[in-house]
């Protein structure tokens, strides 16, 4: 069985996908810094206490659960980060990352107020913070990405030479 791959040693344009796992290290910084703030804290609140996958965060307290999820970032950070030089790293790291994005998109439908479905002209409504989780998607579809590429070909054929 062939090993874990990492875009790194790749060649042609399988060596391009390095540039996704930096970016989504910035971006797991960026919002681990954040949740060290009182005002994400308070925004991500709703979120948390909705969901039925993360809602016994709360036993941590507002900033608690905040600074948990924070932690939560960094590390899938550093994971992506030293995953440029382990594939195994890149592959636990961009695992993390599918997790952490499968959850805040369940956000989308376990916040009550959230999104507004109806048969109208608007068929799908969302307020801001519907607007906010929206992304989450595409960044859930890098970290399946970077996950697909770091596994053994043997494990994914999807991918070709």
């Amino acid at each position: 069985m062939q090993g874990f791959n990492v875009a790194e040693s790749g060649g042609g344009s399988y060596r391009p996908l390095a540039i996704l796992r930096w970016v989504m290290v910035v971006i797991f910084v960026s919002f681990g810094m954040q949740k060290f703030t009182l005002q994400s804290a308070q925004g991500i609140a709703q979120f948390i206490s909705n969901s039925p996958f993360i809602s016994w965060l709360s036993v941590f307290g507002l900033r608690g659960e905040a600074y948990f999820l924070g932690v939560a970032e960094f590390v899938i950070a550093a994971l992506l980060a030293a995953g440029a030089f382990s594939p195994v790293l890149s592959a636990l790291g961009s695992l993390m990352g599918v997790v952490t994005f499968a959850i805040t998109w369940s956000f989308f439908f376990t916040t009550p107020g959230v999104v507004t479905w109806s048969l109208s002209s608007d068929p799908m409504a969302w307020n801001l913070a519907g607007e906010f989780l929206f992304k989450d998607i595409v960044l859930l579809c890098v970290c399946v990405v970077l996950l697909l590429t770091s596994l053994p070909r043997s494990l994914v054929r999807l991918r070709t030479g």
